[in-house]
This record gives C-alpha cells, sequence and structure tokens, in this order.
C-alpha cells in the first residue's frame, strides 16, 4: 500500500509497538542469532536490517523525521543485539567490533541514514503525486 500510513497517524499504542517494540524485538532476535550462526545473524543484522531502517523511514514525512526515527531504531535495534546476546551467555558466531559498544555506534548510524532515505523518498513521490492529483 502506498504510501504507508505516517507513523503520527497511528494510534498511541500503535506508534509505541512499530516505533520501539518491534526494533527492540529485533534486535534481541538478532542478538540470540549472533550466538548461534553467523549467516544468519549476518542475514538479520544486513539485508533484512536495512530493509526495516528503510521502510521505518517511509513512515514520515521527509528525511529529518526519518533520520530521527532512525536513530532511535538504531540505538534500540544495537543495544538488543549486544544485551540479549550477552545475556545468553553464548560466544558470538560473527565478529563484532572492539570494544563492541561500537556495534550500537554502527547501527545508529545506518538507522539515520536508512530512515533518512526512507523519508527523503516519501516526501518526494508525495510531492510528485500533488500535479497529478490537482490535474484529475
Amino acid at each position: 500500500m502506498w504510501p504507508p500510513p505516517l507513523l503520527s497517524s497511528r494510534s498511541p499504542a500503535e506508534q509505541i509497538v512499530v516505533a520501539n517494540v518491534v526494533p527492540c524485538l529485533f534486535g534481541a532476535i538478532t542478538g540470540i542469532a549472533l550466538g548461534l550462526h553467523e549467516i544468519a545473524y549476518l542475514l538479520l543484522a544486513g539485508p533484512i536490517g536495512i530493509l526495516g531502517g528503510y521502510f521505518a523511514g517511509l513512515e514520515h514525512r521527509g528525511g529529518a523525521e526519518g533520520a530521527a526515527r532512525g536513530a532511535l531504531g538504531g540505538v534500540q535495534f544495537g543495544a538488543l543485539i549486544l544485551g540479549v546476546h550477552e545475556l545468553s551467555g553464548m560466544d558470538a558466531e560473527a565478529h563484532l567490533p572492539h570494544p563492541a559498544i561500537l556495534l550500537v555506534v554502527l547501527t545508529t548510524g545506518f538507522g539515520v541514514v536508512l530512515g533518512f532515505l526512507g523519508g527523503l523518498t516519501r516526501e518526494r513521490r508525495m510531492r510528485r503525486a500533488l500535479p497529478a492529483a490537482a490535474d484529475r
């Protein structure tokens, strides 16, 4: 469905789930995968995480709003990867930066960029749709 609903158009409970519970849960699952299988971890943290960050940005009016959402999601995602992995007691099957907290810096940075790109995409598409709608 294009465009996806704006985060601000959702109920407060939906906003909490979509913007907080989902990235935390995804980070927790990725943290468990880190101790189980390198490829599973890399798929979750890489292409699947990238899609999630970009699509989260699409739920905002522009790049700045998307970047803010990406920063929050990136912090949550990265922190839960590390926290759940540490609590699991398993050895990491994939390489982590040293010190490991740099993973949170990386996920936050990528989240900002991906959210920005998603928000910018929505903004540009909506601008292009306005003249077409006025012609009707």
